[in-house]
């Protein structure tokens, strides 16, 4: 697969379907300034939002999108939207009809995450340090992403994800785009302490610092989850937002700061 403007973007390094399109993007591009300099992507996060505007027509026309994609009001928790309505995004863990006061596919909904099987519905997350992780079955038919911080991790974001794929877990691939790397993650105790409630394995993915605090592998806890959610095909990680100043945003390093997109959507 090509992607235009591909010097501006990582494609993913998966052997997913041809008519899988993905990428995810870096800080360079754009025309916002400071430290949104310069594709910020994210709105509401104190840059001009024109300059958003803009730098969203420029990955619009870089990655000739097949349509506007689905801009999400991120809250770190596990909602995962179904685009594959007509016109109203639906929470895909619920089932039914649309619940009262859905927002229309241009307003910014409370989720997590999307996915779809209709051809040219991009889904996107937006990131500065947490992780994104794009999801697509070997037969190319369903795609999706969600965005994974150590909240939404152990939450359940990506079980959430791989439940609404609704396919069998061993159909799927995922790929892990840039987030901040252990060694720049510390955390305190409290955030230990959540996962291992849950999950006594979690706590190989910490290591103790000099400060009494921890350093945490979110690329490890996603693993891990990945796997025992039944989703074996990983890929991608080994990048770090927040040493990488020249290529990624960093909320930790620099707030407040811009937001890189990772999206994921089938070709007609």
């Amino acid at each position: 697969m090509t992607i235009p403007g591909r010097n501006r973007v990582i494609q993913p390094d998966w052997p997913a379907p041809a008519r899988v399109r993905a990428a995810s993007t870096l800080r360079m591009g754009g025309v916002s300034r400071g430290s949104y300099a310069s594709l910020n992507l994210g709105s509401g996060v104190g840059d001009d939002e024109a300059n958003v505007a803009r730098n969203r027509r420029i990955l619009a026309e870089m990655l000739d999108l097949p349509a506007e994609p689905l801009w999400l009001r991120q809250v770190h928790g596990t909602t995962i939207l179904n685009l594959d309505g007509t016109d109203r995004p639906t929470p895909a863990q619920r089932s039914g009809p649309p619940p009262p006061g859905s927002m229309s596919l241009r307003e910014p909904q409370a989720a997590d995450g999307a996915i779809t099987s209709r051809p040219g519905r991009p889904c996107v997350v937006l990131t500065a340090d947490c992780l994104p992780v794009l999801f697509c079955d070997t037969s190319g038919t369903r795609v999706g992403a969600a965005h994974a911080g150590w909240r939404g991790l152990a939450g359940g974001v990506l079980e959430s994800a791989v439940r609404c794929m609704r396919v069998d877990p061993g159909r799927l691939l995922a790929w892990m785009g840039p987030g901040i790397g252990q060694k720049a993650y510390e955390v305190g105790g409290e955030v230990l302490e959540q996962f291992a409630a849950n999950d006594p394995d979690a706590v190989r993915c910490f290591s103790a610092n000099a400060r009494g605090r921890w350093q945490a592998d979110l690329y490890g806890l996603a693993r891990h989850r990945l796997r025992s959610a039944g989703v074996e095909r990983i890929y991608g990680g080994g990048w770090c937002t927040h040493s990488e100043s020249d290529r990624f945003f960093s909320n930790r390093r620099e707030p407040p700061c811009g937001r890189m997109a990772t999206m994921i959507w089938l070709a007609s």
